[in-house]
């Protein structure tokens, strides 16, 4: 885990030190009423230069001293390895400091963005493990039927579809583009939220969230669905299966007594990463489309404004929740089935 997370915000960090366009330019152009600063980088902003060198940034109209100012403020006089190795310090220590242009800190902007990020991702896995893993088992028992086939292409047209695209279709057809205005169109309440009743506010809150997470759903089911199926059909024709069958078991009594749990093995495996995931996750097209500002649209615009404390604060500690729900997931298999514990057999 230490040299994997270590390796990855090393590479980052290298990144960043070759783009354009960081946060101290992002001030001066808009100081300099040039708007974005990518229009200084593609040329647009020359005419700012009144003689001099036009690579001299202080030859944009504002003093060196300013200038001086703003980077030692930003960390930015100071040569990029002891910037690395005080940031990596800080983040052993929890301190994720504050984000450049919004007077907050990154966990505290983290927090605020994490509801809708839940909303979308919780309730998608829920309805995906709800609807594949039954799915997926049925399809196992009557393979190579008709409902077998006519199910997987179903799966793969919705696993085709991109979620931004059948976002704007439910938005057209049902949140007041062309025909239906059954649902909102943008965030997980309304404004009157506060004001109604308990079952108000749950029915308001369901009623928002509908079609942001059919969205987000569609192509959660064709994975699911069909490494269920691989999975009991590989249990499925095993010897045991068949010595139960020998013994006058029900059909049932076999699937469900016998099958499903070693069936499940891989599909159970899998869940804390989704689970700890759906916490952190963020789709940027389906959030904007939605009028919803989560975590998707957090990391875009740090992004784009340059805002490193949270691209590499949300970086680290995502990807140190990803490494340890990687050795959970490990531990997890051996929970479930004893006979990976390979160091215990021998």
């Amino acid at each position: 885990m230490i040299p994997t997370l270590l390796g990855i915000m090393i590479i980052n960090f290298s990144l960043t030190q070759f783009v354009p366009g960081g946060p101290i330019e992002q001030i001066l152009a808009e100081l300099e009423g040039g708007g974005d600063v990518f229009e200084g980088i593609s040329g647009g902003g020359s005419e700012l230069v009144e003689g001099g060198d036009s690579d001299y940034i202080g030859g944009r109209g504002l003093p060196a001293d300013f200038i001086a100012d703003l980077e030692r403020e930003f960390g930015f006089d100071k040569p990029p390895l002891e910037r690395f190795l005080t940031m990596m310090w800080n983040y052993m220590r929890l301190d994720f400091g504050e984000s450049y242009f919004r007077s907050i800190s990154v966990l505290d902007l983290v927090l605020e963005k994490m509801p809708v990020s839940i909303t979308l991702g919780l309730w998608s896995t829920l309805i995906a493990y709800m609807i594949s893993i039954p799915l997926g088992i049925k399809k196992a028992v009557r393979d190579g039927t008709p409902f077998d086939t006519w199910t997987s292409g179903a799966i793969i047209v919705g696993y085709a579809i991109p979620g931004f695209l059948f976002a704007i279709l439910l938005i057209v057809l049902f949140a007041g583009g062309s025909y239906f205005r059954l649902f909102p169109l943008r965030g997980l309440t309304s404004a009157n939220f506060e004001e109604l009743s308990l079952i108000g506010k749950v029915l308001d809150y369901f009623w928002h969230i509908t079609l942001p997470v059919l969205a987000s759903t569609i192509s959660a089911f064709a994975t699911l669905t069909l490494l269920t199926k691989n999975s009991f059909l590989d249990e499925i024709k095993k010897q045991y299966v068949m010595t139960a069958r020998a013994k006058g078991l029900s059909e049932r009594r076999v699937l469900y007594g016998h099958v499903f749990r070693n069936g499940m093995l891989i599909v159970i495996s899998g869940f804390p990463a989704l689970f700890i995931g759906v916490f952190f996750g963020g789709s940027l097209i389906i959030e904007t489309l939605f009028s919803l500002d989560g975590l998707g649209r957090l990391g875009f615009e740090a992004a784009v404004a340059r805002d490193y404390p949270v691209v590499f604060g949300t970086l680290f500690a995502f990807s140190l929740i990803g490494l340890i729900v990687g050795i959970i997931t490990d531990l997890t298999y051996v929970l479930i089935d004893p006979r990976i514990d390979f160091e215990a057999r021998n």
